[in-house]
C-alpha cells in the first residue's frame, strides 16, 4: 500500500512538473478536458434546474389531473382539419360531467380568452393574462392569497362583476394602496377587486399568477355568449384520491359521448389530457437536451483526450532515461505503468476540476442575474464530472503508460544519453 502511496505522490509530482515546465502545451492539450465536462456538466445541470422549476409549479396540482378540450396537449393520430371539425365543450356538457361523475372531487369550467386591459384611474397595464374560471379553480390550481379572497359559488354562477388580481398587476394599479375594494375596468364595466394572489415568481408553463387576473367563467358567458370562436372551453377534473383513474376517463368519455350522439364507430369529438401525460412529454424534451449536449461535449472530450496523450506520448519520450534508470534498478513494468497512468488521470482530474469550477460559478452567477430561477449544481452531478475525467485520463494514457512500461532499460538509457 505504502508502495502506491508513494507512486501516487511521484505521479503528482511528475504531473506538475509537467504543468510548470510546459504551460502552453499543457493548457491547450487540458482545455478539450475542461470544455468537455464544462459542457456535460453545464447542461446537465441546467436541465436539472429546468426540472426543478417545472416540479415546483406542477407540484399545486395533481398529475392525474385531467382537461377536457377539443384540441390534443399532445401527440396524436386524428389529423388536423378533424379536430378543428370537433365542436367546443360546453357548459351544459360541463354541468353534466360534474353532476355524473362519481371518481371526480373537483370540476371546474375553464374559457381560454384572449389578453386582456384593465386600469385603475390613470393606471393601465396592458395585455394581461386572463384567467376566465368558475369557483372550483382554486380546488384544484391551489392559489395562495397575499390579500383577500377568491369567488364563492354564488358569485361564479351568478357571473358577478368581480376580479382577482395577481402581486405585479395589483403593485403596477395601486402601488402600495390597498387594492381589496377598489373598482378596476375591464371589458368596458367596473369589477370589484376581492382578492391579490401571493407572488410566486415567473411561470415557465406559461404566465405567472402574479401577472394575471382572474373572473368568473359566467361573467364573459353572459355578456358575450358561448358561441365566440376565439374562446377555448376547457373542462378540469381532479380526481378523488383512490380514485381509478381509467375508470374516470372511461367515465367522462362515454357521458361526452351520449350527449354528443356519437354512435359506436364515430369516434370522439374531444380529448381528455392528463397531466401525468404532460409531464412525461417534458421528461422526454429534457433528455433530449441532456443527449444534445452529450454529443456536443463528446468532441471536446475526444480532444481533450487526444492533447492529454500527446502530453503523455512528450513525457516518456523526454523521460526515456530515468525509465532506463528506475528499470535498472530493480522497478518493475507494472510500476512504470501505473506511474504514467497515474499522471495521465492527474492532469485530465485538473482540466476536469477547472470545468467543474467555471460550472460552479456559472450556476452562481447565473441565479444572481435570475430572481426567480435558480441553477442547480448537484454532488451527483459533480461526482460524474469527476469520474468522467478520470476515465479520460486513464485511457489517454494507456498506450503512452504500456509503452513506457515495454521499453528496454539498456536501450531507454543509451537513447536518453
Amino acid at each position: 500500500m505504502l508502495v502506491y502511496l508513494r507512486l501516487l505522490k511521484e505521479s503528482f509530482s511528475f504531473a506538475i512538473n509537467a504543468l510548470r515546465n510546459n504551460k502552453l502545451r499543457t493548457f491547450l492539450s487540458l482545455l478539450g478536458v475542461t470544455v468537455g465536462i464544462f459542457s456535460i456538466i453545464a447542461v446537465l445541470a441546467a436541465v436539472d434546474s429546468l426540472d426543478k422549476t417545472i416540479t415546483s409549479q406542477l407540484s399545486s396540482l395533481d398529475s392525474n389531473t385531467m382537461y377536457v378540450v377539443n384540441r390534443s396537449f399532445g401527440p396524436t393520430d386524428v389529423p388536423r382539419w378533424q379536430r378543428e371539425t370537433f365542436d367546443p365543450i360546453s357548459y351544459n356538457e360541463y354541468k353534466s360531467l360534474k353532476s355524473s361523475l362519481s371518481e371526480a372531487k373537483h370540476v371546474a369550467f375553464q374559457l381560454g380568452v384572449k389578453r386582456e386591459n384593465i386600469r385603475y384611474e390613470s393606471e393601465l397595464v396592458s395585455g394581461v393574462n386572463t384567467v376566465v374560471v368558475s369557483s372550483e379553480f382554486t380546488d384544484i390550481q391551489v392559489l395562495e392569497f397575499e390579500k383577500g379572497r377568491f369567488y364563492n359559488e354564488s358569485e361564479s354562477n351568478s357571473g358577478k362583476a368581480v376580479v382577482v388580481i395577481g402581486s405585479e398587476i395589483a403593485k403596477s394599479l395601486f402601488g402600495d394602496f390597498e387594492p381589496i375594494g377598489k373598482k378596476v375596468r375591464l371589458y368596458g364595466q367596473k369589477f370589484t377587486v376581492i382578492g391579490v394572489v401571493k407572488k410566486e415568481g415567473s411561470g415557465l408553463l406559461g404566465d405567472s399568477n402574479d401577472v394575471s387576473i382572474f373572473l368568473p367563467a359566467n361573467y364573459v358567458r353572459n355578456r358575450f355568449g358561448d358561441n365566440n370562436p376565439n374562446n377555448m372551453h376547457i373542462v378540469i377534473i381532479k380526481p378523488k384520491k383512490d380514485a381509478d383513474i381509467d375508470g374516470l376517463k372511461a367515465e367522462v368519455t362515454q357521458i361526452l359521448r351520449n350527449k354528443r350522439g356519437l354512435k359506436a364507430d364515430e369516434i370522439d369529438t374531444f380529448f381528455v389530457n392528463i397531466i401525468a401525460g404532460l409531464q412525461g412529454a417534458i421528461d422526454e424534451m429534457l433528455g433530449m437536451l441532456n443527449l444534445i449536449g452529450w454529443v456536443i461535449s463528446g468532441f471536446s472530450l475526444l480532444v481533450g483526450g487526444f492533447g492529454i496523450a500527446n502530453i503523455m506520448f512528450v513525457s516518456v519520450k523526454e523521460r526515456t532515461n530515468l525509465i532506463g534508470i528506475q528499470k535498472s534498478l530493480g522497478a518493475k513494468n507494472k510500476f512504470i505503468l501505473f506511474q504514467f497512468l497515474f499522471e495521465a488521470v492527474i492532469l485530465a482530474v485538473v482540466g476536469g476540476l477547472v470545468g467543474l469550477f467555471l460550472v460552479w460559478i456559472g450556476t452562481i452567477i447565473g441565479s444572481s442575474l435570475t430572481e426567480d430561477f435558480e441553477f442547480v449544481l448537484s454532488p451527483q452531478n459533480m461526482l460524474l464530472g469527476f469520474f468522467i475525467s478520470s476515465i479520460i485520463g486513464l485511457i489517454s494514457g494507456v498506450i503512452p503508460a504500456l509503452t513506457a512500461s515495454r521499453l528496454d532499460p539498456v536501450e531507454a538509457i543509451r537513447t536518453g544519453m
